[in-house]
């Protein structure tokens, strides 16, 4: 069975997609509707918010990173919800380029890949008929793409409504419904994006109000009428990506690094991709949970140990005073035990930790990395990773494919680079993480790869 979907996109950042998304999320939970989450692109907090408003696993859905089966195996993954909601990134057609292409990884890839068609979400604070005028733009722009409709957001009342519905009507593009300008239908945030949902002590509330103010604004029932099948079958074209194929389940690229993992999983660590966990899951491997700033150690009986991103340089005073879990982690690793870490978990597997108060922190000592969050400097993009020798997370000379978001700075890196990376435009990247023995680490969080 096929699984009906829309898209929530918009024309640029801080249109309010996600508060939108998480609005319609609760609203049809509510209602008793199977939904099921997705999120367009890398990010990996947004996903845990939209978990949150609808009650299962939100996923990404990333056209730059992903394999086609993959992304296939996803979406499959939801035919058994009523509809699925994807949420964007960015603008609609707004994704990695470089030299002759550009938009690789756009939501816009995803609404032509999975034919579902897209919900263009709309700031008009300060414009009125020129909204009908961005609109237009975004409807034709790529006619793979179908724009089914525009809910407006920050609308300042009924006038203002009424000089922009008309001109819209006018290009045949329904308004599905209005969001007034409201400060309590936000989420706090800080400088990786939302706070984390399981940090939000309020967040149910702040969910419920968002949603009631999408079930008066927002004709839940229209969107539900939108909803398409996601295509199956497809080809190739210069500006699309190809249809999905049939799902192949468990792809070989997802082997576990393990049979017991040991994950860590709290406030400093939890940027860990659902997808890859779900993949470990049906292949057999037992995850098992600790939590470092509870100085929990990780599992003794695991034959991996898996550090995720986070927020390590809020929690490094804590980190570095947690004795149980630094022996627990210096004693896997002197047992011959695979330990990885992704960004802020590599920055723990390192030497030291400068906080953005300019003190240093003495982390687990497993790697040689000092980094740095004082001097702060914003690292962002795809990253294309070559192994150079065999380890946890593949054979010599595998691919895979990530992401790097954090605004630490390497200080010192004295080990051997674990990989040979580049960015979406091909370009050499100097942050190719370190190995140590049976200790790895890289700044990029892990999306897809094949088996070298």
């Amino acid at each position: 069975m096929s699984t009906l979907g829309f898209v929530i996109a918009a024309s640029a950042s801080g249109s309010g997609k996600t508060t939108v998304t998480l609005g319609i999320l609760r609203a049809l939970a509510r209602r008793g509707v199977a939904v099921q989450p997705y999120k367009c692109g890398p990010d990996y907090i947004d996903p845990a918010h939209h978990a949150a408003a609808a009650g299962r696993p939100s996923f990404n859905l990333d056209t730059f990173a992903m394999d086609r089966a993959l992304l296939a195996d996803l979406v499959a993954a939801g035919a058994g919800a009523d509809v699925a909601v994807a949420e964007g990134v960015m603008g609609l057609f707004d994704g990695a380029g470089h030299a002759g292409r550009s938009g690789r990884g756009a939501t816009a890839e995803v609404a032509a890949l999975t034919g579902w068609p897209v919900v263009l979400v709309l700031d008009v604070v300060g414009q009125a008929e020129t909204a009908a005028a961005v609109a237009l733009g975004c409807a034709r722009y790529r006619s793979d793409v179908t724009v089914a409709g525009v809910i407006l957001n920050r609308v300042a009342g009924e006038r203002h409504r009424d000089l922009i519905a008309p001109a819209l009507s006018a290009i045949g593009l329904p308004v599905i419904g209005t969001l007034g300008r409201d400060a309590r239908l936000t989420l706090p945030e800080r400088h990786l994006g939302l706070v984390q949902a399981a940090e939000t002590a309020d967040l149910d509330a702040r969910l419920d109000r968002i949603a009631d103010a999408v079930a008066a604004g927002v004709d839940l029932d229209a969107l539900m009428r939108l909803a398409r099948p996601a295509a199956v079958l497809g080809g190739e074209s210069e500006t699309a990506a190809p249809r999905f194929r049939p799902p192949r389940l468990q792809p070989p690229r997802f082997r576990p690094p393990g049979q017991r993992i040991a994950v860590a999983q709290d406030a400093a660590f939890s940027f860990l991709y659902p997808h890859l966990v779900r993949a470990w899951r049906a292949a057999g491997a037992d995850i098992v949970p600790f939590s470092p700033l509870a100085d929990e150690a990780p599992d003794a009986a695991a034959d991996v140990v898996w550090l995720p991103g986070g927020y390590p340089e809020l929690h490094a005073g804590r980190l570095a005073a947690a004795e149980r879990f630094m022996a627990g982690l210096r004693a896997a690793a002197a047992r011959g035990v695979a330990v990885h870490g992704e960004c802020g978990g590599f920055m723990v597997l390192g030497a030291g930790l400068v906080d953005a108060a300019g003190t240093r922190h003495a982390m687990a000592g497993l790697l040689g990395l000092e980094t740095s969050f004082a001097a702060r400097k914003l690292h962002l993009g795809y990253r294309r990773a070559r192994l150079r020798e065999a380890c946890v997370l593949g054979s010599a000379g595998a691919e895979l494919w990530g992401h790097e978001f954090h605004y630490s700075v390497t200080l010192a890196c004295p080990d051997v680079p674990l990989a040979d990376c580049t960015d979406a435009g091909g370009r050499v990247v100097p942050e190719s993480g370190a190995r140590r023995g049976s200790v790895t680490g890289s700044f990029f969080h892990l999306i897809d790869g094949a088996p070298g």
